[in-house]
């Protein structure tokens, strides 16, 4: 099989290929939805991370399901990113995964089968150490290469970690570095190959699972969660604020990013999705005392990015010390505070 660079058989890869939150929620104002039953606790109105169906009082169904095109250029890597990105989204409700069912498209034409094979594997693998049943799936054949999940998974209706229920006085932790928008913007222009970003993208396969390092008291002080994708740090801030009806407050000092980032973004190496994220955050967020640069690392799209928590103050060192163990770049970087004209600024 001839090597085939897959960041060249797209034009854009990664979370940075969703469509733009603005036009998203454009689109979503003009459809008439079915109206819900009562079992149905969390749905799509408030852009959270999965929906959350309550089964009874003890158990609820977390569904959710993310797919994109290539990011990096190893099949395998490609499709353990992808796994982790989409189990991400059940851990940022406060669940475990159970099943996944495969979203596949495919160039039968133009890409060999093996690549698929390697793909697959790459997020059986992920799956695998997430302790996630590997199901089944859909396929058709596609101009250009797309994959993801569709996952079922479990949470207890009372230990949902919505975006809605940050808390003023929480104190909130990041889990993972930002910059992998920048970063792989450099790889797909040839700026630079895998190995030297290769910090970003073991972060971008590691699976966002932190439930196992919590005891049940940390695990209820934290309050709410969402994790950061295609909207950046900026545009998932501003949602969970805007949905828990409170501010934050960020110390961009604080931010954790890759040996890279800096460089990446200084040299221009932007998606589409750094001027659409800008637009869906700057009128309702202050951002003024960064420099045009410095700024960009808030919009900057994030694909299996780190988990955002709001969490209870007296907790945050105990539940942060343990989440240091597998993600060292953990940090915290900001404060809850009660609902201002902002939905959050940088102090």
């Amino acid at each position: 099989m001839a090597e085939v660079r897959l960041t060249q058989t797209v034009q854009k890869g990664g979370c940075a290929a969703k469509v733009a939150a603005q036009e998203l929620r454009k689109i979503l104002a003009q459809v008439q939805f079915p109206p819900n039953d009562e079992r149905v606790m969390v749905d799509g109105g408030l852009f959270d991370d999965a929906a959350i169906y309550r089964v009874s009082e003890d158990v609820a169904l977390v569904q959710t399901l993310d797919f994109f095109t290539p990011i990096v250029d190893t099949p395998a890597l490609f499709g353990r990113i992808a796994a982790a990105n989409a189990l991400s989204d059940v851990y940022a409700m406060g669940g475990e995964p159970k099943t996944a069912m495969a979203i596949l498209a495919f160039p039968l034409a133009t890409l060999d089968n093996q690549v698929v094979v390697d793909v697959l594997q790459g997020a059986s693998e992920a799956m695998g150490e997430a302790g996630v049943n590997f199901v089944g799936g859909h396929s058709i054949d596609d101009d250009t290469l797309k994959f993801g999940l569709s996952l079922t998974g479990f949470v207890h209706p009372k230990r949902v970690w919505s975006n809605s229920r940050a808390r003023p006085g929480d104190c909130l932790i990041l889990t993972k570095a930002v910059g992998t928008g920048t970063l792989t913007a450099g790889l797909k222009q040839g700026a630079w190959g895998e190995a030297d970003i290769a910090d970003a993208l073991s972060s971008m396969g590691q699976v966002n699972r932190i439930l196992d390092l919590l005891n049940a008291e940390e695990q209820t002080a934290i309050h709410s969660a969402t994790d950061i994708t295609g909207f950046g740090l900026a545009g998932h801030a501003m949602q969970m604020a805007q949905a828990s009806k409170v501010s934050l407050a960020l110390k961009y000092e604080r931010l954790p990013f890759f040996q890279k980032t800096h460089q990446a973004l200084q040299e221009g190496f932007l998606t589409r999705a750094h001027r659409t994220n800008k637009a869906y955050v700057q009128e309702r967020c202050d951002f003024a005392q960064l420099s045009e640069v410095e700024a960009l690392l808030l919009f900057d799209p994030q694909t299996s990015g780190g988990l955002l928590l709001s969490v209870a103050p007296d907790k945050e060192a105990a539940i942060l010390s343990r989440l240091q163990t597998r993600f060292p770049a953990a940090a915290v970087i900001g404060t809850v505070e009660s609902e201002s004209g902002k939905d959050w600024r940088i102090v």
